[in-house]
Parts: structure tokens; sequence; C-alpha cells
């Protein structure tokens, strides 16, 4: 491949098949450096509510402790903050959005989050087209957070 990840004057991440263009959340760094500083979720997304990151953290939480309500209610929030943050960002309802974009990730484990709380209190239309959503978003995510 020539110098500047391209092929025949086509870069490397436009797709080849005329679908959407990949959507690419801006960066929160805000929540992520409470985070990392070691704010709980809880804290973050009372500061930060429309960080689909801090929602899912609180979901992956929640399912851990066994607290399935919680955590269906914690992905669902995670998961509608991250579609308003995508509409933001383009995104017509449909079309990538790679789990290789960090900024990406609160939104699908948000995603993932849910579908996992759904079928464990066995709501499974939810559940399947939320591993439908997230296997049409980024099949890496699909496969990483599987």
């Amino acid at each position: 491949m020539p110098p500047g990840g391209s092929l025949g004057g086509m870069s490397i991440h436009e797709n080849l098949l005329g679908g959407p263009a990949p959507t690419h959340l801006p960066a929160e760094p805000a929540p992520l450096e409470l985070l990392a500083a070691g704010a709980s979720p809880a804290e973050v997304a009372a500061k930060f509510p429309t960080s689909s990151l801090a929602w899912a953290q609180l979901a992956d939480d929640a399912f851990a402790a066994g607290r399935v309500v919680e955590s269906y209610a914690y992905a669902r929030t995670g998961y509608h903050r991250g579609l308003d943050a995508l509409r933001r960002s383009g995104w017509k309802g449909h079309g990538p959005v790679p789990w290789e974009h960090e900024p990406n990730r609160g939104f699908l484990r948000a995603l993932h989050g849910l579908g996992r709380a759904a079928a464990a209190i066995e709501e499974k239309e939810e559940a399947e087209r939320c591993a439908q959503f997230l296997r049409d978003s980024s099949p890496t995510a699909a496969a990483t957070l599987g």
C-alpha cells in the first residue's frame, strides 16, 4: 500500500459499498479524567449526565452485582444519551459506529449492556434487537463485548 493509507486514490477508511460514513462521537475528556482519578461512575453520571460511558459503567457494575433491573435502567439511559450524541454527530439512524474510535465505546457498551440486561429479564425481542444493532454498528464491539 502506498504511504498515507490510500490505495488508488481511496482512503482505506472509505465505505466501498456506498453506505453511510462511520460516525465518530466527540471526545469526552472530563468524564474520562474523573473516572481515571477514581471518581465513582455515579459521581461522573451526576456531573456529566450526557456521558454514555458513565451510564455504561454503572450498568456493568450493577449487572456484576446481580442488580439486573438497575443495570437495565442504567444501560437504557446510556443508550438514549448515546443516540442523542450520535444524531448530533450526523448519524441518520444506521451505519457504522466503530469501536476503534474510543469516544464511541460508551454508547456501544451501553447498547451491549441493554441487550445483556434485557436477556436476563427475558425481554427476548429487546435483547435480539440490541444484539443485532450492536453487530450492525460495530462487529468489533460485538466480538469484544460478546
